[in-house]
């Protein structure tokens, strides 16, 4: 998980902030990290020009009350002795602003949240995911940041090499502790009858590609002495999302990497309704969105989005 030089952790008041700001410490711990800018967006200061008259202020201690609690939370997980330059900024704004930060500061890592009982709807959408230009931290609410083990998706794109590279890194940065588990998802073409094999017969055909793919793969990758296992399964239901969480929710890895816009398994994360549902329903684990810094729509389109 390398480089993550400038963290920007999105926060919004919830006891979800915790949780995030546990995570930006232990990468602060466990990367190269330097800077870490916490983001609280404030959306409802719509004051009245009457009301503004009469306590001119108000907005702008509102802020520094704000500023004032959230410099209190980040206090408890982050010491003096972390040698690391924090930031914390409160602004007004929408959603959209989380992303012109980005943008404007150079971030290398966006960590938001993923909330499933807390009130709100916290401040990662799919839209965010798909087009923030850097890499991407979605985090379930009520866990602890710990890394025994990786689960990496991969369909053996260099999408897929980036999210491995950057995985490698991270583990010896950890002195090669965490494992790596690769999981490739294949499926059996429309059509595999006209062969004269039945589905079992040609998904052992398909399997035995994905190995051989994954020989391949592998020959391209230092492994700096890390210990990499691979894990084929077989896609039964057009789902290839439902196929990682599947697996996921087997080995419970601490966090989940994959490579923005590979070609299979990895993007069916991105794309569509379905994948949406899957991050708001299916989401256990912390899921990493690495990508080539930069390569993303323009701003204009993307702040469209948000």
């Amino acid at each position: 998980m390398e480089p993550f030089k400038h963290i920007l952790v999105g926060l919004d008041t919830s006891s979800l902030d915790e949780t995030l700001i546990k995570y930006a410490s232990f990468l602060v711990d466990h990367t190269s990290a330097e800077k870490v800018e916490f983001v609280n967006v404030v959306k409802n200061l719509s004051i009245p020009s009457d009301v503004k008259k009469e306590f001119p202020k108000l907005v702008e201690s509102a802020l520094k009350e704000r500023k004032t609690e959230l410099s209190e939370a980040v206090d408890k997980f982050f010491s003096p002795e972390k040698k690391v330059k924090i930031v914390i900024n409160v602004k007004k704004g929408v959603g959209g602003d989380l992303l012109k930060i980005a943008e404007k500061s150079d971030i290398d890592l966006i960590i938001v949240g993923q909330k499933k009982t807390l009130d709100g709807t916290g401040v990662t959408t799919l839209r965010l995911a798909r087009r923030a230009s850097c890499n991407l931290l979605i985090v379930p609410e009520n866990l602890e940041p710990q890394a025994e083990k990786v689960l990496v998706p991969i369909d053996f794109s260099s999408y897929s090499k980036l999210a491995l590279d950057q995985t490698i890194d991270f583990c010896v940065k950890n002195d090669g502790k965490p494992e790596i588990v690769c999981q490739n998802v294949y499926a059996v073409p429309a059509g595999y009858h006209y062969t004269g094999k039945s589905f079992e017969e040609f998904a052992e055909v398909m399997k035995k590609n994905a190995k051989a793919d994954f020989a391949k793969f592998i020959k391209k990758i230092d492994k700096r002495g890390i210990k990499i296992h691979d894990v084929y399964s077989l896609d039964t239901n057009d789902n290839l999302a439902s196929d990682i969480y599947d697996l996921a929710d087997e080995i419970n890895p601490d966090f989940i990497i994959i490579g923005a816009k590979g070609r299979t398994a990895a993007a069916a994360l991105f794309l569509g309704s379905l994948a949406e549902k899957m991050v708001n329903e299916k989401m256990h684990h912390p899921l990493l969105v690495v990508r080539f810094k930069g390569r993303n729509a323009g701003v204009f389109e993307t702040l469209r989005e948000i």
